[in-house]
Order: structure tokens, then C-alpha cells, then sequence
């Protein structure tokens, strides 16, 4: 039973990391209907920029995470800008860009499909040594208190004015049009929030994970989509407000994990 417990740490740790990751397919995937496949390469992407930060550069493990959140803004205006100014459909500049990523991490990597971090220490290693925790526990810490600021600040965001005019370009584009919004520039704004969302997420899951890997992403935005139709389902008569229901999609990749622990634990083949 004890096993059991430990190995449910571990997936919800492991859930609550990817749910920053989630918030972010579900603005693009719910709020702006878009469907974008940049996840799987900006979620690589922050996981190869923090590797490389903390092993190669020796930066702070948090200004790593910051700086990965930031390169995954930069891989979204990049597939906005290939959607709104070449007119590119948004899943075929989802597809460019994942797959020009792929070649970009392996080069930001030096060449390296794998970078660990076990000799370094990392904002989760850290907590975990300060206060005797377990790297489970401490994940699931940093992650419930990021994904919390993340979904605080999400509300406040949408609520603005340019997030306003962002939630209704996804509602209704051409009404929005003709009220005189830019929704091309609404889009990139959306795609650029959504890939810093998930670059963090990848980072946060490098340090938890003690490596960085250029094919960490691979399957991300299957992940994503599970994630937020299993906290819809789940939470949808109980979660109605904005707030709740952002919520509601980072449980469900918590729910995601755990089931998946479930299915290993009684033995089922991987």
C-alpha cells in the first residue's frame, strides 16, 4: 500500500507539471479554436533551454525557467506570424514550427539528444534538500503553486480588455472583426501565452525529471487534449466560472497521470 502511495505522489507531481502545460492547449484548443501543434516542440524547447541554462551556463534554476517560459513565447509568434501574416493555416504553421524545432533544439543542445542534470542543483532539487523532501514532493510544491499563480494570472489577463477581445475572436471572428479588433494580432497574442505556458511546463518537468531531452515533447499535445476534455467532463457542472474552469483542465491532467499509475500499478504492459 505504501508503494502505491509513493508511486500516486509521483503522478500527481508529475500532473500538476504538465497542467501549467495544459493551460495553455486549452487557450488555444478552447478559447481561440485553434489547433495548434507547436506544443510538441515548444515543450522540448523549454526543457532544452533550462538543461542547457543550468548544466552548461550555470544560471539560477529560476531566471532558467523564466528564460524557457520565454523562448516558448518566441516559438509562438513564430507560428502566429506564419498563421496571421503568410496566412498559413494555423495546423500547418503548428507543423512547421514543431518540426524546424526539432533541428533547433538538437542545435541549442549542442548536438546532444540528452542532457542530465544530476550534478546540478535545480529549484525542485533544492526545495527537496532544504526541507527533507522527497523530488516527488517537492515537484508537486512547485508545481501546485506555479500552476495556481498561472491560473491567477490567466483570470486577470482575460478579463483585460485585449484578453476580452482574444476570448471573443475565438467566439465569433468576424463580429469581432467588424467591431474593429485586430484579430490577427489577437491570435498571435493567443498562440505567444499559450507556448510560454508550455515552455515553462517543460522546463519545470526537466528539473523534475533531472534531464533535458529534444524528444521530451513527443506526444505532448495528445496529452493536452486528453487533459482538458477529461477535466471538462469531469468538472463541468460543478466549475462554471472562468477561473474554475482553468482549474478544472489542470486536474484533469492530474487525473490523467494517476489513471495512468493505476493501469502500471496492476501490471498491464507499458
Amino acid at each position: 500500500m505504501s508503494g502505491l502511495l509513493v508511486s500516486l505522489q509521483g503522478a500527481v507531481a508529475q500532473g500538476v507539471l504538465w497542467g501549467i502545460m495544459v493551460l495553455g492547449v486549452y487557450i488555444t484548443f478552447r478559447l481561440m479554436d485553434i489547433a495548434d501543434m507547436t506544443v510538441d516542440g515548444s515543450f522540448a524547447l523549454g526543457a532544452c533551454v533550462c538543461a542547457v541554462l543550468v548544466v552548461n551556463k550555470g544560471v539560477n534554476p529560476v531566471l532558467a525557467l523564466l528564460v524557457a517560459a520565454a523562448a516558448g513565447v518566441v516559438a509562438g509568434a513564430v507560428t502566429g506570424i506564419l498563421h496571421t501574416v503568410f496566412e498559413i493555416p494555423a495546423i500547418l504553421a503548428g507543423i512547421l514550427t514543431q518540426i524546424s524545432l526539432w533541428s533547433i533544439n538538437l542545435r541549442i543542445m549542442g548536438g546532444k539528444s540528452n542532457l542530465p542534470l544530476l550534478k546540478v542543483k535545480t529549484l525542485i532539487s533544492g526545495l527537496a534538500a532544504s526541507f527533507g523532501m522527497t523530488q516527488a514532493q517537492a515537484s508537486m510544491i512547485v508545481g501546485i503553486v506555479l500552476a495556481v499563480a498561472a491560473i491567477l494570472f490567466l483570470y486577470w489577463f482575460f478579463g483585460t480588455e485585449i484578453g476580452s477581445a482574444m476570448r471573443a475572436t475565438g467566439n465569433n471572428e468576424d463580429m469581432v472583426r467588424a467591431l474593429g479588433v485586430d484579430t490577427r494580432m489577437t491570435k498571435l497574442l493567443s498562440l505567444m501565452v499559450s507556448n510560454g505556458l508550455v515552455g515553462l511546463s517543460g522546463a519545470l518537468v526537466c528539473q523534475s525529471q533531472k534531464y533535458g531531452d529534444v524528444g521530451s515533447g513527443t506526444g505532448a499535445i495528445v496529452i493536452g487534449l486528453a487533459a482538458v476534455i477529461i477535466g471538462e467532463v469531469v468538472f463541468s457542472r460543478i466549475f462554471r466560472n472562468f477561473a474554475l474552469k482553468l482549474l478544472s483542465v489542470a486536474l484533469g491532467a492530474v487525473i490523467y497521470y494517476i489513471v495512468i499509475q493505476f493501469v502500471l500499478t496492476a501490471g498491464l504492459n507499458t
